[in-house]
């Protein structure tokens, strides 16, 4: 592998000409870094971990709130933050790069038409720098403003991430060992409460997950549009498919071309359901990760529900068949 720096490789990330300068590298505060790392530990994401506050902070500090019967804020207070830290955790964890971290397959760019994306064996990250970004739940330019812009991305380098990393990786031997390695590459941890139900609030913008009155996570999500609107109603988890391909059917989708064909795209973190399916009785539907986790909350979908990676894959361990899918307006 070519030794490339953080920058560099950022720029790749994002599609962009060598030749050009790399986008600049945002200011984050670490406060609010420190604050999305515990909430992501304790299953109230508020999506990329980017050290940026605003709307999907506050949901994730309200949704830990309501859990822990905390008084109902929206703000990291000091009781809130007690709750969240009572290990004083660190934000933030220094490790050596391997090459099964750096390892691919990749692909870049990833083509923008679905009769293309259906010719290549998989749909892969597109660069180093957008896989390791994805197994610590942040984005590439997040890594690059924890580290040296000149951080060369090879075996044996020291780099920054988010500390994410999950207590256990004993997955569920009945997984297959592909699933297991995609939930280790995303730091999932393999111990997780089980719902006995999953609620998706439109208005609110997230998913959460319950065990009797119990909120036990809650993650943001994008459902719908004007032309796909969010299926209101009360479904079934009919089961789970894990790193599925995708199989684009214009007759099916309301924004789709009519006369384009139909067209299987390959599995792969960045197909257009991302790493795993969590199929619905309701036909067609289904909850399920991205390959554009920044987006979430921000753009709409075809009805579906989804979520980044991590957290699809993390509540793919929460859920079995027959739980019930309530989707409130």
């Amino acid at each position: 592998m070519k030794r490339l720096a953080l920058a560099t490789m950022m720029t790749m990330a994002a599609g962009v000409a060598m030749a050009q300068s790399p986008p600049p590298v945002p200011a984050f505060e670490p406060a609010v870094l420190h604050a999305q790392v515990l909430l992501d530990r304790h299953g109230f994401t508020s999506g990329v971990i980017d050290g940026k506050g605003g709307a999907a902070l506050m949901k994730a500090l309200r949704g830990f709130q309501t859990a822990k019967g905390l008084p109902v804020t929206g703000k990291l207070d000091a009781v809130t933050l007690r709750a969240l830290n009572p290990n004083m955790r660190p934000a933030t964890v220094t490790l050596t790069l391997s090459d099964r971290a750096l390892a691919g397959p990749y692909v870049n760019p990833t083509p923008k038409e679905y009769a293309d994306q259906a010719k290549l064996p998989t749909l892969a990250y597109r660069s180093p720098l957008e896989k390791l970004a994805e197994m610590f739940h942040t984005t590439p330019a997040t890594l690059v403003a924890l580290n040296s812009s000149e951080t060369k991305l090879r075996a044996g380098t020291s780099v920054v991430f988010p500390n994410v990393l999950p207590a256990s990786r004993a997955y569920p031997g009945d997984l297959s060992e592909t699933y297991r390695k995609t939930l280790g590459d995303l730091n999932v941890d393999a111990t997780q409460p089980q719902a006995d139900r999953v609620v998706v609030d439109k208005s609110e913008g997230w998913l959460r997950a319950y065990a009797g009155d119990r909120i036990i996570a809650q993650f943001p999500a994008t459902m719908g549009s004007a032309t796909d609107p969010l299926p209101i109603g009360k479904w079934t988890i009919k089961g789970v498919a894990a790193n599925p391909d995708w199989q684009y059917n214009p007759a099916i989708l309301k924004r789709a071309d009519k006369s384009d064909e139909k067209q299987v795209v390959p599995p792969g973190p960045n197909n257009p359901v991302g790493v795993v399916w969590i199929d619905l009785s309701k036909p067609h539907y289904g909850i399920h990760g991205t390959p554009e986790p920044e987006k979430i909350g921000r753009t709409e979908s075809n009805g579906c529900i989804r979520l980044t990676n991590w957290d699809a894959a993390r509540l793919s361990l929460m859920v079995k068949p027959g739980v019930p899918a309530i989707f409130q307006p």
